[in-house]
């Protein structure tokens, strides 16, 4: 999840540049002011600022001018934060978590509310976004299968840097220690409640979690 938060927060924030004078300062926030349409809405529907939601927007159009985010588009952005490997998988999973219409395409809208669950969430919002991620098929239930795909595809989107190397049945092993803490009942599959509680009983995810409260 932390490399969820870390490559949007870096693709939303803006540079700063040298002092301008205030005539720009103020034809930029004007450009800025009136779009996207819906803006008290989307202030009411996140934890974010109607200024925060500003800089937000225009960071998403300057990657994407169309104010929509096909697939593809989404995947080359975010390989470029993980050259030494290949995020094409992780990203389409990504993708599909924030694609919340399931229409192939990501709008400002999509992206803002994810972001907003991600940062600035709740405990138990943030782990019910990751689990959404996690369950690939839609079905309230996360089975090996798809944990093993997501395991691999961080692997994969980690690359050389992998550690421990992805080697004959490191994976497998992951998933295994993943069912092992999370599946209480023993039925083969994680659910929701399963996942929230083994997660809250869990240290290192609960800090995890936490480092996202005061990243904005």
């Amino acid at each position: 999840m932390g490399a969820v938060v870390g490559t949007l927060t870096m693709q939303t924030k803006q540079r700063r540049r040298p002092s301008r004078d205030k005539t720009d300062e103020e034809l930029e926030m004007a450009t800025v002011c009136h779009r996207p349409e819906g803006l008290d809405q989307l202030e009411a529907q996140t934890n974010f600022t109607k200024q925060e939601l500003q800089i937000l927007y225009r960071g998403f159009k300057n990657e994407c001018p169309s104010g929509v985010v096909d697939e593809e588009t989404f995947k080359h952005i975010y390989a470029q934060f993980f050259p030494h490997g290949d995020a094409s998988m992780y990203a389409h999973y990504l993708f599909n978590a924030f694609d919340s219409t399931n229409n192939g395409s990501i709008k400002f809208k999509d992206f803002v509310v994810g972001l907003s669950t991600l940062l600035r969430g709740t405990l138990r919002e943030k782990l019910e976004w990751t689990f959404y991620l996690y369950d690939i098929n839609r079905d309230g239930y996360i089975n090996r299968e798809e944990m093993t795909e997501i395991v691999r595809a961080i692997y994969d989107m980690m690359g050389k840097y992998t550690y421990p190397a992805l080697k004959g049945d490191v994976a497998q092993q992951h998933v295994d220690a993943f069912f092992r803490k999370m599946d209480k009942n023993k039925d083969g599959v994680v659910t929701l409640e399963e996942f929230v509680i083994a997660c809250q009983e869990d240290e290192t995810m609960m800090n995890s979690m936490q480092l996202f409260e005061n990243v904005m």
